[in-house]
């Protein structure tokens, strides 16, 4: 399967990056960043990073946008550090950013790959691929599918009321996502907040006890304090790597066909994601949104991945 997953690394983004470069049927053709959870200086220099703990520092990796369409960038320092990979020792990666933007690289692959081969996993605002589609909107029909971790319905929002952080960062760029045509695989949080990083699970993967897998133990006892202290859960949810996760196991994920549409007008509701999910509207069906997952098989599928790595 080939892959271009972009991302703005945050702890799960690395999770969901290690997950793919531990998956022997995954080509990841690049890694894009964008802005979103920290700036883009930081999340284009934690793609790199992850990627060199993983050994893969022939990754090509691309920066993309630094602010949202039209809206001033909001970060998550407050769940994720002020680097965004809070936790374990950080260090300047080895290998250079590729030259030329994010945005560039989508477009070129996409014309240049067979149609219907390429899947887009953006788990970071949507700003880079809604650039994309408006850029060469010849690239929609050549996309396979594009399997975007964002939003929510029962579980509603976590960084508003209303709304999921991704969605809520840019959601003009999510409404260009969600109507381009493309088939659209939704993770919203009301699959997230059932894959929850328990003290056994984390030991588990702590246990896999290669660079990669301890890396991410240490990102995810810091990362998950935020969560459990919101929520009184033992760990927190582990959103993005639930995007690879349905790539290489769907049948760990059920859900069905809706309607999505971004609130995009609305200070209140800003970034919410309408799910029609009892088809009470007449409007056309333009995503699969999940609703529930095997948690257990979920983590049993990352540190079984994980062990492939360095």
């Amino acid at each position: 399967m080939k892959v271009i997953i972009d991302t703005d690394p945050g702890q799960d983004d690395a999770a969901a990056i290690m997950l793919a470069l531990g998956s022997p049927e995954i080509d990841v053709l690049g890694i894009t960043a964008v802005a979103g959870n920290v700036p883009l200086a930081l999340t284009e220099r934690n793609a790199r990073m992850v990627c060199e703990m993983c050994g893969r520092t022939d990754i090509k990796v691309y920066a993309g946008a630094d602010k949202p369409l039209s809206r001033p960038l909001v970060t998550a320092e407050h769940v994720h550090g002020k680097t965004g990979l809070d936790g374990p020792e950080l260090f300047e990666p080895s290998f250079p950013l590729q030259p030329g933007h994010a945005v560039d690289f989508i477009v070129q692959t996409l014309m240049n790959e067979a149609p219907g081969t390429v899947s887009l996993c953006p788990i970071g605002p949507l700003t880079n691929i809604a650039l994309a589609l408006q850029k060469e909107p010849a690239i929609t029909g050549r996309i396979q599918q594009i399997v975007l971790m964002g939003g929510g319905y029962f579980a509603q929002g976590n960084i508003t009321p209303a709304a999921e952080f991704n969605i809520f960062v840019d959601p003009e760029a999510a409404a260009v996502v969600f109507a381009c045509g493309a088939p659209v695989i939704m993770m919203p949080l009301d699959v997230t907040h059932k894959v929850m990083t328990t003290k056994s699970r984390v030991e588990k993967i702590r246990a896999v006890d290669n660079r990669a897998a301890r890396a991410l133990t240490e990102m995810l006892l810091f990362y998950e304090r935020f969560d459990e202290a919101k929520y009184g859960t033992d760990g927190g949810p582990l959103h993005d790597p639930t995007t690879i996760a349905w790539l290489l196991k769907p049948d760990l994920f059920a859900g069905r066909e809706c309607n999505v549409e971004i609130e995009t007008t609305s200070k209140l509701t800003r970034g919410a994601t309408v799910v029609d999910w009892w088809g009470v509207t007449k409007r056309g069906k333009n995503a699969l949104v999940l609703g529930d997952v095997n948690a257990d098989g979920f983590f049993d599928l990352l540190t079984e991945r994980l062990a492939n790595l360095g």
